[in-house]
């Protein structure tokens, strides 16, 4: 599959795949400035399907499983990486002009990123749909952003996905961030501090787009409601 570069965060992107050469990524055949080859995905297996049929906890162990090969030791020097704080920059003024959850959501990310842990390679967009099955070679991840932060953020958008109707289900983003902390090893609240922080960010991003915030804006609702518990 031919992949062209439209923006400097896919070019980053696709400098990543080739960086990560084939551990836990689709393998890149040949990158060259703006365009990268990619093996193709064999198969119908889908992880959102999978999610939706009553396997929700086993697809996110699989998100998981794909994330650790990801965040693996690096051996090499690193590619060129947005770091995180960067990538979090539309979440304070977004959050100045709502207000609200937002507000929250912005406070818990000056948190979380003023005091990181485990910082690494982060793909930034890690979620049901850019995990594909690709055969013998399993379940790997495509369109990465290429960040730098700590670690735990590469799961906060799974929470997100498959769809709104999964995302805001009651009692689901308690249930996922169980399964998710153990798979990953992750801190239960540091996790959930993840998810209000992603959950407003995308709701930025959703506000630049003119997309629809709603999903966003709920689920940050239901992770700021478990952190008041």
């Amino acid at each position: 599959m031919l992949k062209l570069a439209t923006a400097p965060e896919e070019k980053a992107g696709g400098a990543l795949m080739a960086w990560w050469d084939g551990a836990g990524a689709a393998r890149v055949l040949a990158h060259e400035d703006d365009a990268i080859l990619l093996e193709r995905a064999a198969g119908e297996l889908s992880l959102a399907g999978l999610a939706r049929d009553g396997g929700d906890d086993e697809a996110s162990r699989i998100i998981c499983a794909v994330a650790a090969r990801l965040h693996g030791p690096a051996s090499k020097p690193l590619p060129e990486l947005v770091p995180l704080t960067r990538w979090f920059e539309g979440l304070g003024p977004a959050a100045a002009i709502q207000g609200g959850v937002l507000a929250m959501a912005a406070a818990t990310a000056r948190e979380l990123l003023a005091a990181p842990r485990d910082i690494g390679v982060l793909h930034g967009d890690l979620h049901h749909g850019n995990i594909l099955h690709f055969g013998a070679r399993g379940w790997l991840a495509i369109d990465p952003k290429g960040l730098l932060g700590e670690r735990g953020f590469d799961y906060a958008n799974l929470f997100c996905n498959p769809d709104p109707e999964t995302a805001t289900a009651p009692g689901r983003l308690a249930r996922q961030v169980e399964i998710v902390a153990d798979a990953a090893k992750l801190e239960r609240r540091r996790l959930l501090q993840w998810v209000l922080a992603w959950a407003g960010l995308s709701a930025a991003f959703c506000r630049e787009d003119g997309t629809p915030p709603q999903t966003a804006i709920a689920l940050a609702e239901i992770a700021a409601a478990r952190l008041r518990a």
